[in-house]
């Protein structure tokens, strides 16, 4: 409740107004029973017509007056629940946007989505029925005992009995299913993750004929979900039948000792149909407050499942500030060295949860305006390696220095703004060219937007479009296809004009004519330009100043291309793999 209550209190006014004009209606529920006995006591017994008719005026009075509290009610709950959880949305929106990629890989997407919409939508609805119920059904239940008491003591003590039998009844029910609402919403977790691995790979799934696999994948899942609802659901079952019945004994008791009373005149037939109506109310507020308790109790589940993210701190901290307003470096760091972009000393790497090291003591350095190619097998560490510059990723072990100066002394900004990153996986936003390219830089202008395309070798299909840099873009760039997506994302970078271009194999949907064509137009960038680029294609990496050599997370090979063909064998086996052994050495 910690988070909430920061945005609550914003709202104090409305969730104290909520719950009074619930009290005020629950005043009016409590008084009809006593108006409808005078009208038997009174109106019925001495044929009065206008008594019955002043009698029925009051109550409709009372329903009308009731109905606006209750519309008002409603009012305050809504703006008090809503206003709060949508302050609570955009807390926890906020902090997974700071969270690292450590902890984004180890909470995972779908858990992220389902406590983003479901769990936060089940906390509103909670919140709503709290505020409007947790006084008037506690009201009535009481105000109901007491009101009785007023009619008759006798009579009175069947409420006594009745009361606590109920409540044992449906706090016991509410106290066995609590705790398996939380464990509903887990694995609503593996649904979500199901679906959306389903729709983001349809095209895979059927490219393969993998239809029948996940389906019944997703079965599996629904059904364990729904086998758990179905258990909750029988459990939950049994409160109605209970309660009536309790409520009926007590009316049957009613009924018998108060015919006794009725006969020897010590009570009026109108006070046995009141006692009768408190009896009805008790049973549908308590039901109310059964559905209350199971609302809560799922809205504190999804509440401390939402409170587990917003407790998630990243273990990346940054600075507050690294570089001067001017741009300029400050004094402490001024005898940094002048011509080098990027060092590793020794640096590790261990993932989250994994058991063995993705990189294992890299040592190398890159000079401004160099191009690094880095090569390797799958799983070799390429991406890896390459994370670490723009520090998506901590090093186990070791230092990552940029600009002559650890990485952990960056600020944020300065730190991203030196550094662009193009994907493997082209990413591209609804919207249109313009807007995806703005990312880079949102004062581009449209002469500095050109100017990328062109060197991104996609300046052709983007004229050819009508409406050129405002052609429209759909989710994830579904109307582009895989080399203009990656051309695009290529640009995206090129705006923000970085000192450290990444490239991980961001042109493998590009063919060899256009990927030499970029390739040489990075090369002639103005400024100290230090590229990184990592590919499979030996061809693309020809021509660095230096190469990586990636075998297994260790460093095998560096040096420029014809050093690595003598010296590495891990390169050479790559380059002929590609290449005719007779052309190895061109």
């Amino acid at each position: 409740m910690k988070y909430l209550k920061v945005y609550l209190k914003n709202y104090r006014t409305d969730s104290i107004l909520a719950p009074l004009f619930k009290m005020l209606e629950a005043t009016f529920d409590l008084m009809v029973p006593i108006v409808v006995a005078r009208i038997i006591n009174v109106g019925i017994v001495n044929r009065d017509i206008g008594y019955i008719l002043r009698c029925c005026g009051i109550l409709i009075l009372m329903a009308l007056v009731g109905l606006v509290c209750s519309f008002t009610a409603q009012y305050f709950a809504a703006k008090a629940a809503i206003g709060s959880t949508t302050g609570l949305r955009h807390m926890l929106f906020e902090h997974i946007q700071t969270l690292g990629f450590s902890e984004m890989d180890t909470i995972g997407t779908s858990t992220l989505i389902t406590r983003m919409t479901s769990d936060l939508n089940q906390v509103q609805s909670g919140l709503n029925l709290f505020l409007r119920l947790f006084l008037r059904s506690p009201f009535i239940v009481f105000g109901a005992m007491i009101m009785a008491f007023s009619i008759d003591v006798q009579m009175a003590l069947i409420f006594v009995v009745v009361i606590p039998v109920l409540s044992v009844i449906v706090f016991g029910i509410m106290r066995w299913t609590a705790p398996r609402y939380k464990k509903i919403q887990s694995r609503l977790d593996g649904v979500t993750k199901s679906t959306r691995e389903n729709l983001s790979g349809v095209r895979v799934i059927r490219a393969f004929g993998r239809e029948e696999s996940e389906v019944k994948q997703f079965s599996e899942a629904n059904d364990s979900l729904v086998d758990l609802q179905l258990h909750v659901g029988r459990i939950s079952a049994l409160m109605n039948p209970l309660t009536y019945v309790v409520v009926n004994i007590g009316i049957i008791a009613i009924l018998y000792a108060g015919a006794d009373k009725v006969n020897s005149g010590v009570l009026l037939s109108g006070g046995i149909v009141a006692l009768v109506n408190y009896m009805n109310q008790i049973l549908v507020e308590l039901v109310k407050l059964a559905n209350l308790i199971v609302s809560i109790s799922r809205a504190l589940a999804s509440l401390s499942r939402v409170e587990q993210v917003l407790d998630t701190k990243t273990a990346m901290t940054f600075p507050e500030k690294h570089m001067a307003a001017d741009g300029s470096r400050p004094e402490h760091q001024a005898s940094c060295p002048d011509d080098e972009a990027v060092r590793f000393d020794r640096v590790s790497l261990i993932y989250a949860g994994a058991g063995a090291e993705s990189l294992t003591d890299i040592s190398f350095s890159a000079r401004k305006g160099q191009t690094i190619g880095v090569i390797g097998g799958t799983g070799s560490g390429k991406s890896s390696l390459v994370s670490l510059i723009p520090r998506f990723y901590d090093a186990t072990s070791g230092q990552v220095s940029l600009m002559g100066q650890p990485i952990q002394t960056w600020d944020r900004e300065s730190l991203r703004s030196r550094v662009s990153i193009v994907m493997q996986k082209a990413q591209l936003f609804a919207g249109t060219i313009r807007s995806n390219l703005l990312w880079g830089n949102p004062d581009a202008t449209d002469e500095e937007l050109w100017e990328a395309l062109k060197t991104a070798q996609a300046d052709d299909f983007v004229r050819e479009k009508s409406a050129g840099l405002d052609e429209p873009v759909e989710q994830g760039g579904r109307n582009l296809s895989g080399g203009q997506r990656q051309r695009l994302t290529i640009a995206r970078a090129l705006v923000r004009k970085p000192e450290i271009l990444i490239l991980d194999d961001s042109a493998s949907a590009l063919d060899y004519a256009t990927d030499a064509a970029l390739r040489k137009a990075l090369r002639a960038l103005p400024g100290d330009v230090t590229v990184f680029i990592v590919s499979q294609r030996t061809s693309s990496l020809q021509h660095a100043d230096q190469i990586l050599v990636l075998d297994d997370g260790r460093l095998v090979g560096y040096g420029t291309h014809r050093e690595l063909l003598d010296a590495c064998g891990t390169y050479r086996e790559i380059y002929e793999s590609q290449f005719q052994k007779g052309d190895a050495r061109q």
